[in-house]
């Protein structure tokens, strides 16, 4: 039998983005029983811990420090000791430092649990009445307005919700090159303070958000979130979208008609009669 101490574990928890009433009870008990909490900053963090009396150690873990303190943390985890991994608000590594430490966790064989609890993406996508089926998070944009311009251009006909962070002082800008790119009739919703006293839902047209945001200084915690892209029209017609699809697959007339009905909003019989009717013709091969 080996006499070598078996790994610690990393857990990432969710600490509230504002309302500390959004504390779970199991990452009280992990923030109590691990024996190290590795934090974005210690000094935010030591009032939370105060207010929920957990007397955990500390240590930062952040931005510019988590490649040279991952080291230290995994030597830490592989002589078995159990360590937290918090942030200043929310989910750590999603928009926030821990992703590295994770990855390298991963990659040592050392186990993570994730202990959820608040996130500010999706708690906007559950209030902004935006489809929910289908979205993206995208997280920052670039800060300067060419890049930020560059990187919405690939949004023009995204079909899906898609959710930002945005810094409160460059809200104005961010909203400017929505307009720029994507158009003044863009809907949008920016939500703002999160869980909070001041917390406030805007959501109409790009141009609309930015007027109203125009009227003051912007404060607080941002996240936008764009609606998805209108359809746009589809401009081949019924019979060069069978001769395409026909002759770009080997799957079956009738799977193909299915298929080619769906993108013209039609049923699946009637354009399953027009592929015979070409077939007929002579203009397709026989299948």
């Amino acid at each position: 039998m080996s006499d070598s101490v078996p790994f610690g574990a990393l857990y990432v928890v969710a600490t509230p983005i504002g309302n500390l009433e959004d504390m779970t009870f199991r990452a009280i008990r992990v923030l109590k029983d691990v024996s190290l909490i590795a934090a974005e900053d210690t000094r935010h963090s030591r009032r939370l811990c105060t207010h929920f009396g957990i007397e955990t150690p500390l240590t930062s873990c952040f931005e510019h420090n988590e490649a040279r303190k991952g080291d230290y943390l995994i030597q830490r985890l592989q002589r078995g000791e159990d360590i937290a991994l918090i942030s200043d608000a929310g989910t750590p590594a999603i928009s926030d430092p821990g992703s590295l430490l994770v990855q390298r966790c991963c990659e040592a064989g050392i186990v993570v649990h994730p202990v959820p609890g608040a996130s500010a993406c999706v708690a906007a996508l559950s209030m902004a009445g935006l489809p929910t089926d289908r979205f993206c998070f995208e997280g920052f944009l670039p800060a300067k307005q060419q890049a930020r311009r560059q990187a919405l251009q690939c949004f023009v006909a995204e079909q899906r919700t898609m959710v930002f962070y945005e810094a409160p002082h460059r809200l104005i800008n961010f909203l400017g090159d929505v307009i720029e790119v994507l158009g003044e009739e863009r809907q949008l919703v920016v939500v703002r303070e999160l869980t909070k006293l001041h917390e406030e839902r805007v959501g109409g047209t790009a141009r609309e958000v930015l007027e109203y945001f125009s009227q003051g200084k912007v404060r607080g915690e941002i996240v936008v979130l764009l609606a998805p892209a209108e359809p746009q029209p589809i401009e081949e017609s019924v019979e060069e979208s069978l001769l395409r699809e026909l002759r770009d697959t080997d799957q079956p007339m009738k799977v193909v008609a299915k298929q080619v009905a769906k993108l013209h909003g039609l049923s699946g019989s009637e354009v399953y009669a027009l592929a015979v009717q070409l077939r007929e013709k002579g203009q397709l091969d026989p299948q």
